[in-house]
């Protein structure tokens, strides 16, 4: 029988001879301070998971919180995962998602099914992709990828992309049917300790189509370019 963790073959009611030991981690991928023209915000997104090299539980959560020029914030998502190793450096990843805008004006907060892959690329780019339906039948796609360079064994320069596609309009959300967005960072961080690393870095955030057409109606900027300074550190 093979054994979906590696290409040999064992004997049927064998155990492993690699044991499927169950361990956890937290990672605090970005935890910064944004600074931008009109306001300022704390923006922060994690993952953590528990299990083996097969099967894992994984939640992930990604927000701000507007410090300075405004009120408010959002968390744009916070999943819930069952993650389950489908190939080498890949896993699918199906649960449920929520994601809430507060302040100042009312509160609005839906809940999705997501399906998700996520793994490394060739040339360790590092992919997270997924699909979501929300409690009202609205679908959308988000991606995002990012790479390390090691510029030195404890200082690395990071830069990232991401983008979403929402098959409907939701204006309550701000979101217009068609590609919604594309974002980029690029951070510098230092690694003082693996599990401790400060950075600085810039983000920049582009409105597109009918969603940037919902945002210029709501008098708000399209496009955003912020500095920022942060620590990624894991446990």
């Amino acid at each position: 029988m093979a054994d979906g963790r590696g290409d040999y073959a064992r004997e049927q009611g064998w155990d492993s001879p690699v044991p499927d030991m169950q361990t956890g981690m937290l990672l605090f991928d970005r935890l910064e301070y944004a600074a931008g023209d009109d306001e300022d915000s704390v923006d922060w997104e994690f993952k953590g998971w528990y299990g083996g090299d097969t099967n894992r539980l994984v939640i992930k959560g990604e927000g701000e919180h507007v410090v300075s020029g405004g009120d408010g914030g959002e968390i744009e998502a916070l999943d819930l995962l069952y993650g389950r190793l489908i190939a080498p450096y890949w896993s699918v990843q199906a649960g449920v998602g929520y994601q809430l805008e507060y302040g100042p004006g009312p509160n609005h907060d839906r809940g999705f099914a997501v399906v998700g892959l996520e793994g490394l690329a060739p040339y360790w780019f590092e992919i997270d992709t997924s699909l979501r339906i929300s409690e009202d039948g609205d679908a959308s796609v988000d991606f995002e990828a990012e790479y390390d360079f090691l510029l030195t064994q404890r200082l690395v320069l990071q830069p990232r992309i991401g983008t979403s596609f929402a098959f409907q309009e939701v204006e309550e959300f701000g979101v217009g049917q068609g590609v919604n967005h594309v974002k980029a960072g690029l951070r510098l961080r230092y690694e003082i300790q693996r599990e401790f690393a400060p950075y600085i870095g810039v983000s920049w955030k582009k409105q597109l189509g009918d969603t940037a057409d919902l945002a210029r109606a709501e008098g708000q900027d399209t496009e955003d370019l912020r500095l920022v300074a942060g620590v990624r550190m894991w446990f």
